[in-house]
């Protein structure tokens, strides 16, 4: 009768044991994936270089800003409605700052007042110290969030009216009727044109966790964005925005590298993007690398997987796009593209 009761005494604590280790196992594989040792350390990354020249952090992420194209471009008639404004004697460019509205927008387009500089003989955005021998006024016609409307149009005459009083100047208005009907065509074009790609790499078993997600992504070239949570593909050419943006939840400096990701994801503008930095191959040649080193598969936004034959259906798609945004002379990456796909 003992030996009965020591045997089963013996099972039961056999059992709880492996109910343990059992448990210990679920728990690890739960975790989110972190980043190894070598990696978080002063490890040996010569087998891990990037494929751009971004350097590999010794600590943590580097504090990276990427270059920003021009803010403020010049106006253009293909993009804008022109207002000139004709002047009885060349203006000061300090004049013209003091007169200019609080706000440079007129709904949600952007408004903008330039300058004929007199020595250069170059329109430009007014300066402090320059005189300027002609000026106009310009609101442009259609970006992402729609064609110039009947009411902005409006905004647009009372502010650049008002303008002209500040410097006793005459503009030279355009017809409403002709100018929003412009506006719609570009705008239509615009939406027939327009193209934003996006990937989903997902876990296929353990979590990631921030740092490891943000050491995989620079492996690949990526940089930190401004903002927690966003990575980007530097351009190659200089002072060009990033080529493809890299996107995960990020809670905050210190709860972010505990957080455990299960998907992130890849985002191309076409139309923001020059054709010749090749960004949809590089896209997909970053994204199968790190589905191969984290563990994961790349989607689309429903979760089902691209296979090669979707990505070369939409390689030559893009080819088309990019020929038709060149023949209207709004060619991806360009001033012009930038600011009626924004």
């Amino acid at each position: 009768m003992i030996s009965l009761r020591w045997g089963l005494a013996a099972l039961g604590a056999l059992v709880l044991l492996m109910l343990l280790g059992y448990y210990l196992w679920l728990t690890r594989r739960g975790r989110p994936r972190e980043v190894p040792g070598a990696l978080a350390g002063n490890a040996d990354h010569t087998s891990h270089e990037p494929t751009l020249d971004a350097p590999l952090p010794e600590a943590g992420v580097p504090d990276f800003v990427l270059p920003q194209p021009e803010k403020k471009p010049g106006l253009d008639a293909l993009i804008d409605t022109l207002a000139p404004i004709a002047l009885e004697a060349a203006i000061s460019g300090d004049a013209v700052l003091a007169a200019l509205p609080p706000t440079r927008r007129v709904g949600s387009k952007p408004f903008a007042v330039e300058g004929l500089n007199v020595s250069s003989q170059i329109w430009e955005l007014p300066r402090a110290g320059q005189r300027y021998s002609a000026l106009q006024a310009g609101v442009q016609l259609a970006n992402r969030s729609g064609a110039l409307n009947d009411i902005e149009f409006s905004e647009f005459v009372v502010q650049t009216q008002q303008f002209c009083d500040a410097v006793g100047a005459t503009p030279d208005l355009p017809d409403m009727r002709a100018e929003v009907t412009r506006a719609r065509e570009l705008d239509q074009f615009a939406s027939d044109h327009d193209a934003q790609i996006g990937f989903v790499l997902r876990a296929r078993r353990a979590a990631w966790s921030t740092s490891y997600v943000q050491q995989m992504a620079v492996r690949q070239g990526f940089v930190p964005a401004a903002m927690a949570g966003r990575m980007a593909l530097p351009a190659r050419a200089a002072g060009s925005p990033g080529v493809v943006s890299l996107s995960f939840d990020a809670l905050g400096d210190d709860a972010s590298q505990s957080t455990a990701l299960r998907d992130i994801h890849l985002a191309l503008d076409v139309p923001q993007v020059d054709r010749q930095e090749a960004a949809f191959a590089r896209m997909c040649t970053v994204a199968q690398a790190l589905a191969q080193d984290m563990d994961g598969v790349v989607t689309d936004d429903n979760g089902v997987a691209l296979p090669a034959q979707a990505l070369t259906v939409i390689d030559s798609e893009l080819d088309q796009l990019y020929n038709i945004l060149e023949q209207h002379e709004f060619a991806a990456g360009s001033t012009l593209a930038r600011r009626l796909f924004s």
